[in-house]
């Protein structure tokens, strides 16, 4: 198989002077994702890689430059899902853990479970040699400035990435410290199964970015997956999912990336942009701030 990756970097607003640092850091990971598989990586090695990236990079609510929530704490969880094996390893509301992404990696090969939050999430970390970090260090002073102001609109969003490695095997990963100024313990769809992310080997991948609130109760990766199953393209699947979330709420502000099981990408949206990095059917890196910009 011709191995395939796509990363986000959220479906919401904001403003557009975002744009040149975010397209950078999206050039970035897809690059890096990109070089695992075409050294004969897996897709879970790429969309860890990836997502790594993504995590580091300030103008992203994911891992470092993550927005504090109501009590000025940062609360991170994450999700990675492997389409060889249907397992999945996630964590929620952890605070001292650079890279929530790799821990949800050692959840899925290093334990006998699945999901872990909070405190515990963070000694886990530690037990399974992840260095701890003090929470301020992962708060940027744009970040602190923004909860300060108590400011919830205007920032970047959730980070992920679903890739194929040339075995065929899928991947889906998605990181994210969720709204800006959400309730303390305030837990979105990106950590949870068939919402924030959902991967099936012969099927396909999908991540999803947005209003978690909407995108949990539409169960919308696990949605996309099934009607790629029904015979669905990437980009039919995705079409078809956001027309599916739409019919339940007013204003879903939903998005996805998604790969099908012979390695096609696709983009949809609801919201007024979505941030996406590629690798295209021309061997090159793209990248671009709204759907509209996609081509394979």
């Amino acid at each position: 198989m011709e191995p395939r990756i796509i990363v986000h970097g959220g479906a919401w607003d904001w403003a557009d002077d975002l744009h040149g640092a975010m397209a950078g850091y999206l050039q970035q990971a897809t690059a890096v994702g990109w070089g695992v598989l075409q050294a004969g990586g897996s897709a879970l090695d790429a969309v860890e890689r990836a997502v790594n990236v993504l995590e580091d990079a300030p103008v992203f609510e994911a891992g470092t430059g993550g927005i504090p929530n109501a009590d000025g704490v940062l609360e991170m969880d994450a999700l990675i899902v492997d389409g060889a094996t249907h397992k999945f390893g996630a964590v929620a509301a952890v605070r001292q853990v650079q890279y929530p992404i790799s821990l949800a990696r050692k959840v899925l090969e290093e334990t006998d479970h699945c999901f872990f939050v909070g405190a515990g999430a963070d000694q886990l970390a530690a037990r399974l040699g992840m260095p701890l970090v003090p929470n301020a260090r992962l708060i940027t002073p744009e970040a602190f400035a923004q909860f300060k102001r108590a400011d919830a609109t205007g920032t970047a969003d959730t980070v992920g990435a679903v890739a194929m490695d040339s075995m065929g095997n899928v991947a889906a990963a998605t990181s994210t410290s969720g709204l800006p100024l959400k309730p303390a313990g305030r837990v979105g769809d990106s950590p949870l199964l068939g919402s924030g992310g959902f991967a099936w080997n012969g099927v396909g991948a999908a991540g999803a970015t947005g209003y978690g609130e909407n995108i949990m109760q539409a169960l919308l990766t696990k949605y996309t997956c099934d009607k790629m199953a029904q015979g669905f393209t990437a980009q039919e699947a995705a079409n078809a999912a956001i027309h599916y979330i739409d019919g339940m709420f007013v204003n879903s502000m939903a998005g996805l990336i998604v790969i099908d099981g012979r390695g096609r990408l696709g983009v949809a949206h609801s919201t007024p942009k979505i941030a996406i990095g590629w690798v295209g059917d021309d061997g090159a890196i793209h990248t671009a701030m709204d759907g509209s910009g996609f081509k394979k």
